[in-house]
């Protein structure tokens, strides 16, 4: 991808809001604002760091991950989880990226019990994927 559409789309992504009042999705570039249409999610998680359980996302915002609301999506088996639950109680979709996805699969320890996510020091119960 050339530099110029790699910068443009990180403008794009950084840009993407959802507005509750509205239940749409928008992307704002400097006072251009337009709503558009999300297929699957709205927000991307670029990062996984399994030693605190934050995620970084593609608006630039982080928070913990919610390991209860990952699930695989239909499309393609990309792992998907649930975030902004302070925008709207049910939370909006994210998309792992690969390195997001590796790591987090990396994090996955195999146990009597089932799959463990091992994430900020302890041992979390994985949904069934």
């Amino acid at each position: 991808m050339p530099i110029a559409n790699a910068r443009l789309r990180a403008a794009f992504d950084r840009g993407v809001r959802f507005l509750p009042a509205e239940a749409v999705f928008v992307v704002q570039l400097g006072r251009f604002r337009a709503q558009i249409e999300v297929e699957e999610a709205g927000f991307f998680v670029r990062s996984f760091d399994p030693a605190t359980g934050l995620i970084a996302l593609s608006d630039r915002s982080e928070e913990r991950l919610a390991p209860d609301s990952l699930r695989v999506s239909a499309r393609d088996g990309a792992l998907l989880c649930r975030v902004k639950r302070e925008l709207i109680e049910s939370g909006l979709l994210a998309r792992f990226s690969h390195s997001a996805q590796s790591a987090l699969l990396d994090a996955v320890e195999e146990s009597d019990a089932g799959p463990r996510l091992r994430i900020a020091g302890r041992a979390v119960r994985l949904p069934a994927l």
